[in-house]
């Protein structure tokens, strides 16, 4: 508490300056007591795992069960838990499309994907497209195309190219430039990518 060192003509306490800082240094102390008391609570509950969610989701077919840390996101579990690393780490905030994968058919980002709320979910990345050794395709038209050069963006190309048909947005090449945008390729090969698209267009909707 601080004390006052003399009275306004109005008969209220007058707090001198060094009192104020005393004052201030004091609070200060007991915030940060209250936030480094929470801290610890925080971490004591990540290492008794009384916080990890457990989730039952299909990867590429295969069905699987985790307890896994609540902020694990969905690029990172593939690749550091699964080593399926097809899927690329770009930017981390869903603006380049290197982490595109389908989630119950629908493309997503991987990389602001939790997996605590896949629960259930079938996934799919560029590593489940191929049948027996055939390559889907998509897979096949962006290479017959040269929808590709350094290969980095190109299995979150694939994956959004999937889904791009199946959401019915690939009916001409200006639809598919659009609906295709939230995919970046450094190297310029949006040409071949559309023309991609439109070979395998059909096979893609038959296929469902």
């Amino acid at each position: 508490m601080v004390k006052p060192t003399d009275r306004s003509s109005e008969g209220g306490p007058r707090v001198s300056r060094r009192g104020l800082l005393r004052g201030s240094a004091a609070s200060g102390a007991a915030a940060f007591g209250n936030f480094a008391a929470g801290a610890a609570e925080a971490q004591q509950s990540q290492e008794t795992g009384s916080t990890a969610p457990t989730v039952t989701f299909s990867i590429n077919g295969s069905e699987r069960t985790a307890t896994l840390d609540a902020r694990t996101t969905l690029l990172d579990y593939l690749r550091e838990d699964l080593d399926l690393t097809g899927t690329k780490v770009g930017c981390n905030h869903a603006q380049c499309g290197a982490c595109t994968v389908l989630i119950d058919g629908t493309r997503v980002n991987s990389c602001l994907t939790l997996m605590a709320t896949l629960d259930g979910a079938e996934i799919t990345t560029i590593e489940g497209l191929d049948s027996e050794g055939d390559l889907h395709p998509m897979q096949q038209a962006f290479i017959d195309n040269d929808g590709f050069q350094c290969g980095y963006c190109t299995p979150g190309q694939i994956m959004s190219a999937i889904g791009c048909v199946r959401e019915g947005h690939a009916g001409s090449a200006p639809e598919i430039r659009e609906y295709m945008s939230g995919n970046l390729c450094r190297c310029g090969a949006y040409k071949g990518i559309v023309a991609a698209v439109e070979q395998a267009r059909d096979q893609v909707e038959e296929a469902g």
